[in-house]
C-alpha cells in the first residue's frame, strides 16, 4: 500500500546537484571533478582566489559551459532536471554577474533595466510591457531603495547604483535564490556598505543567496555555509565558523593571515 502522506512530504530536489563535474576548454581544466549540492533558500558563499574556478562554476550553472566528460558517475542537475533552459533557470535562480554590468553600460534607464528582466533582454525594444510588469518593477525599485534612479541612464550612475538595478532585474521573477558573481569589484567603501545592507535585506526576505567572491569581508552574517575553491576544485565546504579559520584562509590564499569576526562579518588581518 502506498503511503500518500509520505509522498506529499517528500523533500523537493536540490536547486543544484553536481557530482564529478569537470569542464575543460581549449585544453585547460577549469573545473576538476566538482561535487556540490545546493538547496533552494540556502545562504552560501563561494570563496577563492582569482583563477580558482569560481566564475567557471557560475558559467556551468548557467549552461554557458557543459561537463566535458559525461558518464554514469557524472551528475549535472538543476531542480532534478538533467536539461534546462533559460526560462527554467530565471524562475528559480536570478543571476547577476560582472559581465552583465558591463553589457548594461549604455543609455538605458533604470526602469528599463529592471523591466528587461521579464524578457531576458538588454533593453525593451519592441517587447510589450504589461501593467503587472510595471507594478512589479515599482515594487522592486522601492524594495531596493533605487526608485530615484528609475529615469536615470545607466551611463550616468555609479557602479553600486547600477548593480542594485541589475539585482532588481534578476528579482522580477521572484526567484528562490539570487546568485551574485564577484559583486563588489570596483565598489568604494560607501557602495560596499550599501551593497551589504541590500544583500542582507534580500536574504532576510526569504530569498536564498549564493555569493561568489574573493573578498572575505563580502560574506554577510546571514550566510551560514562557506565553500572554498582552488585550482578548479571544491577544497572545503561546511559551516562558516568551521571553514573561515586562520589555517584554511591562509592556505587558500597562500599568505599568513589572522581571521577576525566582528558583528557577524569576517576579516583577514596581518598579511
Amino acid at each position: 500500500m502506498t503511503d500518500t502522506n509520505a509522498d506529499t512530504q517528500k523533500s523537493p530536489p536540490p536547486l543544484l546537484e553536481f557530482q564529478n563535474v569537470s569542464v575543460v576548454r581549449d585544453g585547460r581544466t577549469l573545473l576538476d571533478a566538482v561535487s556540490l549540492t545546493v538547496r533552494e533558500g540556502e545562504h552560501i558563499a563561494i570563496l577563492g582566489p582569482n583563477g580558482a574556478g569560481k566564475s567557471s562554476l557560475v558559467r556551468t550553472i548557467t549552461r554557458e559551459y557543459y561537463p566535458s566528460s559525461p558518464g554514469p558517475d557524472v551528475v549535472f542537475r538543476f531542480r532534478g532536471l538533467e536539461t534546462w533552459d533559460a526560462f527554467d533557470l530565471r524562475s528559480h535562480l536570478g543571476v547577476v554577474s560582472g559581465d552583465l554590468q558591463h553589457t548594461f553600460t549604455r543609455g538605458i534607464s533604470g526602469r528599463e533595466v529592471v523591466l528587461s528582466g521579464f524578457f531576458s533582454s538588454i533593453g525593451l525594444f519592441t517587447h510589450e510591457v504589461t501593467p503587472e510588469m510595471e507594478e512589479k518593477t515599482d515594487e522592486i525599485l522601492e524594495f531596493l531603495e533605487v526608485a530615484h534612479l528609475a529615469d536615470r541612464p545607466m551611463t550616468g550612475i555609479s557602479s553600486g547604483e547600477a548593480q542594485r538595478l541589475l539585482i532588481g532585474r534578476a528579482l522580477v521573477h521572484d526567484p528562490g535564490t539570487l546568485l551574485l558573481d564577484e559583486p563588489t569589484t570596483s565598489l568604494d567603501l560607501h557602495a560596499l556598505h550599501t551593497f551589504r545592507t541590500t544583500l542582507r535585506k534580500i536574504a532576510r526576505s526569504g530569498t536564498g543567496v549564493i555569493l561568489v567572491t574573493h573578498n572575505l569581508h563580502d560574506i554577510i552574517p546571514e550566510i551560514s555555509r562557506v565553500i572554498l575553491m582552488r585550482d578548479g576544485t571544491i577544497w572545503r565546504d561546511g559551516p562558516k565558523a568551521e571553514v573561515l579559520t586562520n589555517d584554511a584562509i591562509g592556505r587558500l590564499f597562500v599568505v599568513p593571515v589572522h581571521v577576525m569576526e566582528e558583528g557577524g562579518y569576517y576579516y583577514a588581518m596581518g598579511y
